[in-house]
Parts: C-alpha cells; sequence; structure tokens
C-alpha cells in the first residue's frame, strides 16, 4: 500500500510540473520574443536620431493634431478672475524618422522616452499655473505607430485667467478661453490643427462650478503676429451661466423685506417720534450692511454692476422713508407754531381742539390762509381755502401736509414695483 501511495504521488508531481512548464513556455516565450523585437526597433529609431530636430525641417512645416478631454471644470475665482481646468491634451503628428518595419503595429512607451525625441514645445499662453500629475507614475503616454505617426497625451490641472465682465452680475454668462500655442515655432514650421470631434467633456455632474452652469464650448484657431514671427494660436472656449439662487437668498430678497419693512412707518401716527425715527435708522442701517456683504463677492470694480444698481436704489427708497418723516415733523411743526402764535393765548386747550389735532381733515380747514383774497396763491403748499375757491394757479399740485404718509403709502409701494418690472426685464431678457 505504501509503494502504490508513493508511486501515485510520484505521477502527480510530474504532471504538475510537466504543466508547470507547459505554461512558462506559452506565457514567457512569445513575449520575450516581442520584448526583443520592441527593443531592436527602439535601438534602431534612436540611433541617429536627433531629438533636438523637429520632423521634415527645411522641407515643409509639422502638422500637430490636437484633442483635448475635459474632466472637470471649477472653481470659478470671481475675485482672482481665474477658473481650474483639469484636462487630458493629446498631440500627434508625423515623425518619417520613426518609421519601423514589423509585425508590431505600434510601440506604447512610457515617460522615459518622452525627452529621446522630438516633442511640440506647445505652452498654455493664458494660464497662471498648471501642474502635471505624477501619482503613482507620470501621467504621460508615448504612442509610435510603425507608419511614423507619433501620439503624446498627459494630463494637466491648469489654472487659467478668465477675464470676467461682471456689468451684470450677478445674472452674467462668461466664456473663458483655454488658449495655446507653439512656444518657439512660428506659423511656417508648425501648423496646429482641430480634429473632428477633438473636444470632450466627461459627466458634469462631478464638476466644482457651483454658482455656474456649463452651456456649452467653443474651438477657434487664429494666426498672432508679432515682431518674433507669425504663431498659430488655438482657442477653447468654455461657456458658463451663473446661478443667482445664492445671490437672491443673501443679497435680494433681504433687500426688498427691508425697504417692504421701512414702510411701516407711514402707518404710525406722526406723533410717535421715537417710534417712526428708530425704525427709519434701522433700516438705513441694515441696508448699509447688506451693501457691504454684496461687495464682498467681487473685485474692486470701477464700473456699476445690476447687484449695485438694486442695492443703491433699495437704499434710496429706505433713506426716502426716513426723509419723508423728517419732512412731516418739520412742516407740521412750523404750521402748529405758527398757528400757536397768532392764536389767542389759551395754557388749557379744550377737549375739541385736542380732537382736532388728531383728525386730518380739520387740521386743514384750521390752516392759516397765507395768500391774499383775490390774487394768486405762489406757493408750493396752497393755502386749503384758496384751493376751494378755485383760485389756484393752473398747472400746480395741490398737496395736503398733513396726507403725506397717505400719498407715500401709494407712491413708495408703487414706484418700487415699478423698478422692480423694469430690473428684471431688462436684465434677465434684453
Amino acid at each position: 500500500n505504501a509503494y502504490w501511495i508513493l508511486l501515485i504521488i510520484n505521477e502527480l508531481n510530474f504532471e504538475y510540473d510537466y504543466d508547470y512548464l507547459g505554461v512558462n513556455k506559452t506565457w514567457v516565450l512569445t513575449p520575450r520574443a516581442q520584448e526583443t523585437d520592441a527593443t531592436q526597433i527602439l535601438n534602431t529609431l534612436l540611433k541617429d536620431y536627433d531629438s533636438k530636430l523637429r520632423p521634415d525641417i527645411g522641407i515643409k512645416p509639422t502638422n500637430i493634431d490636437v484633442d483635448i478631454y475635459v474632466n472637470s471644470i471649477g472653481p470659478v475665482s470671481v475675485i482672482q478672475m481665474e477658473y481650474t481646468i483639469d484636462i487630458f491634451f493629446a498631440q500627434s503628428w508625423y515623425d518619417r524618422r520613426l518609421r519601423f518595419n514589423s509585425t508590431l503595429k505600434a510601440l506604447t512607451l512610457n515617460s522615459n522616452m518622452v525627452s529621446r525625441i522630438w516633442i511640440p514645445d506647445t505652452f498654455f499662453r493664458n494660464s497662471k499655473r498648471a501642474d502635471s500629475h505624477w501619482i503613482t507614475t507620470p501621467n504621460q503616454l508615448l504612442r509610435i505607430w510603425n507608419d511614423g505617426k507619433v501620439l503624446y497625451t498627459l494630463r494637466l490641472t491648469i489654472e487659467a485667467e478668465c477675464l470676467l465682465q461682471l456689468q451684470n452680475f450677478p445674472m452674467d454668462t462668461h466664456s473663458c478661453p483655454l488658449i495655446f500655442s507653439s512656444y518657439g515655432y512660428p506659423a511656417e514650421e508648425i501648423v496646429y490643427r482641430w480634429r473632428r470631434y477633438s473636444i470632450e467633456v466627461s459627466d458634469q455632474r462631478s464638476w466644482r462650478l457651483y454658482q455656474f452652469d456649463f452651456t456649452g464650448l467653443r474651438n477657434t484657431s487664429e494666426v498672432l503676429r508679432t515682431g518674433a514671427g507669425d504663431y498659430m494660436v488655438m482657442t477653447v472656449s468654455f461657456d458658463l451661466s451663473r446661478r443667482m439662487g445664492y445671490f437672491a437668498i443673501q443679497t435680494y430678497i433681504p433687500c426688498i423685506l427691508t425697504v417692504v419693512l421701512s414702510w411701516v412707518s407711514f402707518w404710525i401716527k406722526r406723533d410717535s417720534t421715537p417710534a417712526r425715527t428708530s425704525l427709519g435708522i434701522t433700516t438705513v442701517l441694515t441696508m448699509t450692511t447688506l451693501s457691504t456683504i454684496s461687495r464682498k463677492h467681487l473685485p474692486r470694480v470701477s464700473y456699476v454692476t445690476a447687484m449695485d444698481l438694486f442695492v443703491s436704489v433699495c437704499f434710496i427708497f429706505v433713506f426716502a422713508a426716513l426723509i419723508e418723516y423728517a419732512t412731516l415733523n418739520y412742516l407740521v411743526g412750523n404750521r402748529r407754531l405758527s398757528q400757536g402764535n397768532s392764536a389767542p393765548t389759551n395754557p388749557i386747550p379744550s377737549k375739541m381742539e385736542e380732537e382736532e389735532d388728531d383728525d386730518d381733515e380739520e387740521e386743514e380747514e384750521q390752516e392759516e390762509t397765507t395768500c391774499c383774497p383775490g390774487k394768486e396763491c405762489q406757493q408750493f403748499f396752497c393755502c386749503i381755502e384758496d384751493c376751494q375757491r378755485g383760485t389756484w394757479r393752473e398747472g400746480r399740485v395741490r398737496i395736503h401736509i398733513s396726507r403725506l404718509d397717505t400719498y407715500s403709502r401709494v407712491f413708495f409701494p408703487t414706484a418700487f414695483l415699478l423698478f422692480n418690472i423694469v430690473y428684471w426685464i431688462a436684465y434677465l431678457y434684453l
């Protein structure tokens, strides 16, 4: 029994070794031949290759086909006027010096070969900072086809300038460009070309735009004329539209509510000086604070933005409500003073006189007539008796000082409503 057991174990080991060797032969020997072939090809190609010279130098310009895959965009900094973009940048061209004859159609190489062949000196003209990704290895790809075509791709994160025009802020739209060209080769030596469908974008749900919506992109090419020569300049423009929900919550709605709060003073008796004064001052200070906060989201531009206009008009309405009470208190106080000087001395007013002071209609009847009989009234605030007799001058407005609060209850809401209609139509639809 022990003999048969040992025999079976030996046969199993023999079969295991045979299968293992067979697997090694089919898995190792075939790639090793391809590695030897690829190594010989690279040694042959790089033997007399000069990486300092571009392909077809002195014969024709080198055509560089460009592809861009947008991985993400954002955030956009309004204060710094820049935006961040993460892209896969691909360039392809033909180099006749890298042609080879082999069963291999293409050689896929790592970043170590990048420095050993010629690559375009492309740079981004409007970039402030740019980083290539190096973890876990340099994010670069170099592929060479047997017909001499070269593909070079790398992943970049770029912080590029975007000159924002903020006249319509926060209902503004922008076009943020990404501009690149050759650093040293003029258009006679290097020609950049956009391939068809050369720009693709990833899923936008992972983008960090926050306040903006991505609405589209455009790619253009032009020749820039400089003193050093004419250069081919390529531009990708990313169209962005601002979301104004944040600013509606933080600025617009509080401003509107503050203006409406200032109108409450029109329903408070004019004799309640502390209440109306404190309400007016509080709303003015609130608008001042809102105005200061709204400017923190913007750079220190010298022109007026749409939000500046709205906040300024709201501040004017709130301030006008406070001035309205000051005017009313001043005019009514002067009229009572003049009436007190002309009336006989009576230190103890009657109950009827106190009721008349609280009634606007009764006060109007007691107003002093400052116009001479038969003459035209020259004052803007006319004497009531002459107005009633029709001697009021044609073209003047009949205003009752004591009814100023009543007029304001209609004028202020109507004017503010008309302003909002014109404002939102002008900035949203025109």
